[in-house]
């Protein structure tokens, strides 16, 4: 397979869509996560979900990184662009998070802040170069993915000696994550949100590999197939997920070969490793604080620091009592069991940031299956 189109056919789909049927047993329940936002997309823009058996169900994971950024690390950002008069770089989806009163990136840029959408850090730190008299800083997030470009930014910073550029560094990892949701009481205690293993996302696992995944696989018992983002790839994955249950296993299986090595880009782990170092602790929205879960720069880039430039001091703020986007992004609920969802949340007017991004959780139900809803 060569072309994008080869892992859309639908001949082929119902080909793995009858292996699936054929081999998930009728005695029992399969319950899948897939970590990845966007998974979730193509889960909901292909309708995978429609071809799978009853007793096959998909659950949205925490892998969307607008989704999981919390509201009090947006509120640091809107104070930097309105009280500090920076000029604000970061990636399109950031400037529609929620924060505090009624506040979004966005709504600041309408207020009269310098924020600006940019397709990579490289465009912010050209900026800062070319206009030396703004003080800028851009709004790193993201999972292993956008980690690297980062870390080459604070590099080149730094040999450019750039005294008005600065990164607020939100970057996150995605075993901690998944580590945090096996150990929360909804899988290991209570049972009301049951695992039986994960589709393991593409992108991060191009950078990372799959060595990561093996840990917490053996300790935890819960099978992980790597999938590239294609629909074929996920109910490949799928089916490689209910063999791997029916067979009582529970490996590291790679569905993504033409990306994903067991060693990942190694390249990329090293430029980050020798910018960034670990947090101690790092708030998620729907995780609450995760140990070890995120990325802070390291002193000897302190100077292209934000946090540290400016002083920037953390302080949690709840979400919107009536949003259930920390549940959904547990696994706890889904986005119809939100009674804002469709009404008064919309991705043109969202509440949560499930319904930010299209790989929301939220977002991709709103688009590809409120229909269903309706019919049923």
């Amino acid at each position: 397979m060569k072309f994008v189109d080869e892992f859309r056919d639908g001949e082929l789909a119902q080909t793995i869509a009858r292996a699936i049927a054929a081999e998930a047993s009728p005695e029992r329940r399969y319950s899948f996560m897939e970590f990845c936002g966007g998974h979730t997309h193509a889960i909901s823009r292909y309708g995978v979900t429609d071809l799978l058996p009853a007793n096959v169900r998909m659950i949205h994971g925490p892998g969307c990184p607008v989704c999981v950024l919390p509201i009090g690390r947006v509120d640091q950002a809107i104070k930097l662009a309105l009280e500090r008069g920076v000029t604000l770089c970061t990636y399109g989806d950031t400037l529609r998070v929620p924060a505090s009163e009624s506040l979004s990136l966005l709504k600041a840029k309408a207020r009269g802040a310098d924020i600006r959408m940019v397709y990579s850090p490289a465009d912010a730190l050209k900026f800062a170069h070319e206009h030396p008299e703004r003080e800028v800083v851009f709004f790193a997030i993201g999972f292993e993915t956008t980690t690297p470009p980062t870390a080459l930014i604070l590099k080149q910073a730094q040999a450019l000696n750039l005294p008005n550029f600065s990164v607020l560094c939100c970057h996150v990892l995605t075993p901690s994550a998944i580590m945090n949701i096996l150990e929360s009481p909804e899988v290991r205690l209570l049972g009301t949100v049951p695992i039986d293993g994960f589709v393991g996302p593409a992108h991060v696992s191009t950078i990372i590999g799959s060595r990561p995944y093996e840990f917490f696989a053996e300790e935890y018992r819960k099978p992980v197939v790597i999938a590239g983002f294609e629909p074929l790839d996920v109910m490949q994955a799928i089916l490689m997920l209910v063999r791997q249950v029916n067979q009582g296993r529970y490996a590291v299986e790679n569905e993504f070969v033409r990306a994903v090595s067991r060693e990942g880009n190694l390249k990329a782990q090293q430029l980050v490793a020798d910018v960034f170092e670990l947090r101690k602790s790092f708030e998620w929205r729907g995780l609450g604080q995760v140990p070890y879960s995120a990325l802070r720069i390291r002193e000897p880039f302190a100077a292209w620091d934000a946090e540290r430039k400016f002083d920037l001091h953390y302080r949690g703020v709840p979400d919107n009592k009536a949003c259930e986007c920390g549940a959904i992004l547990r696994g706890v609920k889904r986005p119809t069991d939100c009674k804002l969802f469709g009404t008064v949340c919309t991705p043109e007017n969202p509440m949560g940031s499930c319904m930010v991004s299209s790989e929301g959780a939220c977002a991709a139900h709103y688009t590809y299956g409120r229909y269903k809803d309706v019919v049923a």
